[in-house]
């Protein structure tokens, strides 16, 4: 059961001492109540204290972290059904899968997929997550397809997928620090696999015929001490994947039901032979609710929309995107080069970036800080008015950077001119066109008055 700000407050030290960023330690015991701080943060509370804390203010779907350093992939800890309650926490991850009877022009191609498939979508770069390797029987290659990989794409946070508990020992042994995802434990051989997660320390798979014996699975590890499992129900078919995910999530956010209280996996590459069937499989259980879908193959006419999906999925629909309100250097400008000026809602400006990058003409761009609002909301919400933006012009340090006093407003804000003139006595206000992709053809034609 969750605990109250009170009920941490009394397990704090009370020293108001403000080393955690919270000026008192009842704000910093709010806060951790909400989930908005971690307990760990207080440098003054016991062990003891930061595990009871950190049980009792848990996610009711544990998170779990794979691979070592800036090299880590992280998936689970989801609060809600619905994104509009709250919002999803951490983006399905996509793995490629990588087999040890592939041969090695099959594998060097996939590994170069990984490493090159990368897509930059309003500022955020945009790609495949981990590497499945599967041993397909044997051991030697698995172990040393796994160094391979490690090798070749030393970013990857991996899965390692064999029969033999010997071979994922052995694997993870190799990867060290680099702690892979080991799958998987069943009915079979469920006392080996909890012995080699407890010595190597890894984030251990669970996989039952049934989500029925999944969850049982779940329980006698958990038993046994284990607390970093991933769920595997069984599930090959679109329907049952999806079934088996809903369920899951609902037993775990509504009924707090532990053994189903883990992130999954899926394997959409072993439900259709099709790429393109594949794709719209794992579209589906990107929303509903995987947190890892391993893929046979990445492509980019059906990774890059899947991307897409996931982004837009896991974008918190209560805070808009933005951009830092600052000057924009765009293609080297100098003391004669244009000065535009927008909002800081990220989709406009990367549009009016892109668009004034394509044009080639060295330019100025400030970003006005509008709360994440588009250009006409933002006015009509005054936050993007003559005055904020003549304050802004002043403050911003754009006059000690140009010689000319010419400000090239966005063509939606032209009944404003006359009032920014007002505001930014010395400066000529130009209006600009309506529409980002005119902004080449604008620029190409600017003159400084």
């Amino acid at each position: 059961m969750a605990l109250t700000g009170i009920e941490i407050l009394k397990m704090l030290p009370k020293k108001n001492c403000g080393e955690c960023d919270v000026p008192t330690c009842l704000a910093f015991a709010m806060k951790v109540a909400a989930g908005q701080e971690d307990i760990g943060k207080c440098p003054y509370v016991s062990d003891e204290v930061k595990e009871k804390v950190g049980e009792a203010s848990a996610p009711p779907i544990r998170t779990i972290t794979i691979g070592s350093g800036d090299n880590t992939f992280k998936f689970g800890g989801e609060t809600c059904l619905f994104r509009h309650e709250k919002r999803f926490e951490n983006p399905t991850g996509f793995a490629v899968l990588v087999s040890s009877d592939m041969s090695d022009e099959e594998v060097n191609a996939k590994i170069s997929s990984f490493n090159s498939l990368k897509y930059e979508r309003v500022g955020l770069t945009l790609k495949a997550d981990l590497i499945a390797i599967k041993d397909a029987g044997n051991k030697d290659a698995f172990i040393g397809l796994i160094k391979k990989v490690r090798e070749e794409a030393s970013t990857a946070p991996l899965i390692l997928m064999s029969e033999d508990p010997g071979a994922l020992k052995e694997g993870a042994e190799i990867l060290g620090e680099h702690k892979p995802l080991l799958y998987a434990a069943t009915k079979d051989n469920l006392e080996q696999m909890a012995e080699i997660a407890k010595e190597t320390g890894c984030p251990l798979a669970v996989k039952g015929e049934t989500i029925g014996e999944t969850a049982k699975l779940s329980e006698t590890l958990q038993e046994k001490g284990l607390k970093d499992l991933v769920l595997d129900t069984g599930a090959r078919t679109l329907k049952g994947a999806l079934e088996d995910q809903v369920v899951m999530r609902r037993a775990a956010i509504n009924h707090k039901y532990k053994p189903l209280g883990f992130p999954s996996i899926t394997l959409p590459c072993e439900m259709a032979d099709d790429p393109l069937v594949e794709a719209m499989i794992t579209s589906v259980l990107v929303c509903k609710y995987a947190g890892i879908t391993v893929l046979s193959d990445l492509r980019g006419d059906t990774l890059f929309p899947l991307l897409l999906e996931r982004l837009n999925i896991f974008t918190d629909p209560q805070r808009p995107m933005v951009v830092q309100e600052d000057i924009y250097p765009i293609n080297g400008p100098d003391e004669n080069s244009p000065v535009l000026i927008t909002c800081n809602f990220s989709l406009t400006y990367f549009i009016v970036s892109g668009e004034v990058e394509g044009s080639k003409v060295p330019s100025w761009l400030l970003i006005k800080d509008t709360e994440g609002l588009s250009v006409l909301t933002a006015w009509a919400a005054g936050k993007f008015s003559a005055d904020l933006i003549g304050s802004f012009v002043k403050k911003s340090g754009i006059e000690d950077k140009v010689k000319h006093r010419n400000l090239i407003i966005p063509g939606y804000l032209a009944g404003m001119k006359g009032e920014l003139e007002d505001e930014l006595p010395g400066w000529t206000i130009t209006v600009g066109p309506r529409e980002a992709s005119h902004l080449p053809a604008f620029l190409r034609d600017w003159k400084a008055s």
